[in-house]
């Protein structure tokens, strides 16, 4: 849909108000116009939601071959050389092999899977429908955001076809290993098709988080004010802002670091000698200075993808407890403060890269002060749950088990908050524990939690709801039983990023509990594939939905058709009149924000 198709007039309240005018354009859509190159908000977060879901089994396929390998690390299995080739002669994990599906595991994780899948299909498929807009500010501009995403995870994937394999420098990508294609046969041909492949996701996200900006400042319908919007539409927006602030930095990091590697240059290369090589004539940079660049980036990017997920529990949950969201404008502010504070942080992830210490105890204050608003937002979903008449829907279970893997997950970090604590704990497996459970899991907690929620809504059908409860038990415990026992790990000091550990002595004793974290990881990705087939299944097989409004919520996408086409609204877009969180009030279940606020009510907003 084109601009030229809404016409906009100025409301009283000086936000724009669309009528529908191309009900007459429908028949002239092809499939490619509708499917593939949509400039439709719905499809294109489809889009980005499928694209998501095959990058996630991508990255939780490659956790599973490494995790093999570190639990059966003198194990030979023969279909491992079927899938890997080379990588595992004699059925056996080579270093060369296990050190990409690390690195492409962590990237397609983080990048792919939880901001683009993540924020790609909420921010597109709930900010019109939630705010009252037919579709984006720039539907153009939207469907180019899924191109150059899509363009990027067809560059990152065909480096596994390269001779020389995938980049294998950790997803960090640290100099000098990134910045030299003569250190080993993972910084060559995949380290470059890295770089493009995240420039590419790096334009895809700025096209999209513009797009979001202007679409929430300027496209509210009538009566839709900032302070009654969802929670939802403000996580998003945050998160927006985050991403069209930091990832231009990450950008210029990336193009120092192909020059670094192309042409000469020495921004982080100085002193470097190169066995076999010898010494390299690079002086005068610093790998240092692509930390910081790296992580200015880095640490916004754990809250653009922890922020979508907040919102989309904390709608979830308000819904199915059937009670307005305790302290709005809190959960409000703490969004703000957190969106503030993740500017302010990146340096402790780099406490043993020999900073001033002075300098060090200056982000230890503003690493625990970020404690802060994240414990307001766990206090008010407690708040928000107690004495509530709840409904134990799949989505529900996911929201309240994010708030599970955000307070145990969150409380580690305390412990690598502290420069003087981290400089043991820093690079063992007590890393990856605490990342893995406060954004990794919690992350994929908050995409099923919409998933299952707005599935009804961009499906026009229901999810077989007794593989949903499967799914959420064996994932929620699998991820404590996988990420909970690898903290005793690295409290004993076992460094990650090694593939066989058996030559230590003093970790030889973990053998047994790798061996048992490697086998609830294989139940756990396996159970992901059952998530899988009944998303696809549903979507042509499932129990179709009947009702506009199946949750009974209030906010305005459940106003729409069950199935809206492109313009969302069949008439006028309706005009709100009240808060996303009237729910037990006055005797009612629910009241929707369309309906106007009676002359008898208690209290509105």
């Amino acid at each position: 849909m084109t601009n030229e198709q809404i016409l906009h007039t100025e409301t009283s309240t000086g936000v724009s108000h669309g009528i529908h005018t191309h009900e007459d354009h429908h028949h002239h859509e092809t499939f490619i116009t509708k499917y593939i190159f949509s400039q439709d908000h719905k499809m294109i977060a489809k889009q980005f939601l499928v694209t998501g879901i095959i990058w996630a089994i991508l990255g939780g396929l490659m956790s599973v071959l490494f995790r093999v390998q570190l639990g059966y690390p003198d194990q030979s299995f023969p279909i491992l050389e079927t899938l890997l080739g080379k990588w595992a002669k004699g059925g056996h994990i080579t270093a060369e092999g296990y050190y990409p599906l690390v690195t492409i595991h962590g990237t397609v994780m983080v990048f792919f899977v939880l901001t683009g899948g993540l924020s790609g299909t909420f921010a597109n498929f709930l900010i019109p429908l939630q705010i009252g807009a037919r579709d984006m500010a720039s539907p153009f501009m939207n469907m180019l955001s899924y191109w150059f995403f899509f363009a990027g995870s067809v560059v990152m994937l065909s480096s596994f076809f390269l001779e020389t394999g995938p980049f294998a420098g950790g997803w960090t990508a640290y100099p000098p290993l990134s910045a030299l294609g003569s250190t080993s046969p993972g910084s060559k041909t995949g380290m470059d098709l890295w770089l493009i492949s995240l420039a590419l996701f790096v334009v895809s996200s700025l096209l999209g988080g513009l797009n979001y900006i202007a679409t929430i400042l300027n496209m509210r319908t009538k009566g839709m004010s900032m302070t009654r919007l969802p929670l939802t539409i403000w996580a998003l927006f945050f998160t927006a802002v985050l991403g069209v602030l930091s990832f231009p930095v990450l950008l210029s990091g990336f193009i120092l670091l192909i020059f670094d590697r192309n042409f000469g240059t020495s921004f982080y290369l100085s002193d470097i000698y190169v066995n076999g090589v010898g010494a390299l004539p690079n002086e005068g940079g610093s790998p240092i200075l692509y930390q910081h660049l790296f992580w200015f980036l880095g640490h916004p990017e754990v809250y653009i993808i922890i922020l979508p997920a907040m919102g989309l529990v904390s709608e979830v949950m308000s819904v199915n407890a059937r009670k307005p969201i305790f302290g709005y404008m809190a959960m409000v502010g703490s969004l703000f403060a957190i969106a503030v504070l993740a500017f302010l942080v990146w340096a402790h992830h780099m406490f043993v890269s020999g900073m001033n210490p002075f300098l060090g105890s200056f982000f230890v204050l503003l690493t625990l002060l970020i404690a802060v608003p994240s414990a307001i937002k766990v206090f008010n979903w407690l708040t928000t749950l107690w004495r509530g008449s709840i409904r134990f829907t799949p989505g529900m279970l996911f929201a309240i088990g994010f708030v599970s893997m955000f307070i145990s997950g969150g409380l580690t970090g305390v412990f690598l908050g502290n420069s003087a604590l981290d400089i043991h704990l820093h690079d063992t497996y007590f890393i990856i524990a605490h990342f893995h459970i406060v954004m990794g899991v919690a992350g994929m907690f908050g995409m099923f939690t919409g998933i299952y929620h707005w599935y009804p809504k961009m499906f026009g059908r229901y999810m077989n709801n007794t593989l949903a409860y499967i799914h959420f038990w064996i994932t929620f415990a699998g991820a404590y039983l996988i990420f909970w026992p690898m903290h005793y790990e690295g409290l004993a000091g076992m460094p990650r990023r090694y593939y066989d550990y058996t030559n230590w002595e003093s970790f030889k004793m973990f053998g047994g509990l790798n061996v048992f974290i490697t086998i609830v990881s294989i139940i756990v990705f396996a159970t992901q594939l059952l998530f899988v087939v009944n998303f696809f299944y549903s979507m042509f097989k499932g129990r179709k939905v009947t009702s506009q409004n199946p949750w009974g919520a209030n906010t305005l996408e459940w106003t729409t058709p069950i199935t809206p086409g492109h313009g969302n609204w069949t008439g006028e877009i309706p005009e709100v009149h009240r808060w996303a969180y009237d729910y037990g009030k006055d005797g009612k279940e629910f009241i929707s924000q369309v309906t106007p606020v009676g002359a008898s009510e208690s209290s509105n907003h």
